[in-house]
């Protein structure tokens, strides 16, 4: 069972940055893949990234190439979304997800954080 919860979300205008948050509870967290979705109003949830386990992996939507960075800290059970260069288009409600890593990148997840609110103004 892992536990995941979110935090970090908030207000921004466009070209800023935030650094989301997902803290995760369970002892076999360093093996788990992490991935980060979103839902904005009235569309449907999209992959935004995922990184493996050990941190060695990751893969990112087209839309947040060279822009959005996840990262994660084992030893805190933490892992990380940096949004740099944010556009009012991203807007949305953020989850971070586990699963293994190939099933995060085709958009599922057993494990499913509560969210977190990113709104970004133009």
């Amino acid at each position: 069972q892992v536990q995941l919860v979110e935090s970090g979300g908030g207000l921004v205008q466009a070209g800023g940055s935030l650094r989301l948050s997902c803290a995760a509870s369970g002892r076999t967290f360093s093996s788990k893949a992490v991935g980060w979705f979103r839902q904005a109003p009235g569309k449907e949830r999209e992959f935004v990234g995922a990184i493996s386990g050990s941190g060695g992996s990751s893969s990112y939507a087209d839309s947040v190439k060279g822009r959005f960075a996840i990262s994660r800290e084992n030893a805190k059970n933490t892992v990380y979304l940096q949004m740099n260069s944010l556009k009012p288009e991203d807007t949305a409600i953020y989850y971070c997800a586990s699963d293994l890593f190939w099933r995060l990148v085709r958009g599922d997840a057993e494990y499913w954080g509560q969210g977190t609110q990113v709104t970004v103004s133009s």
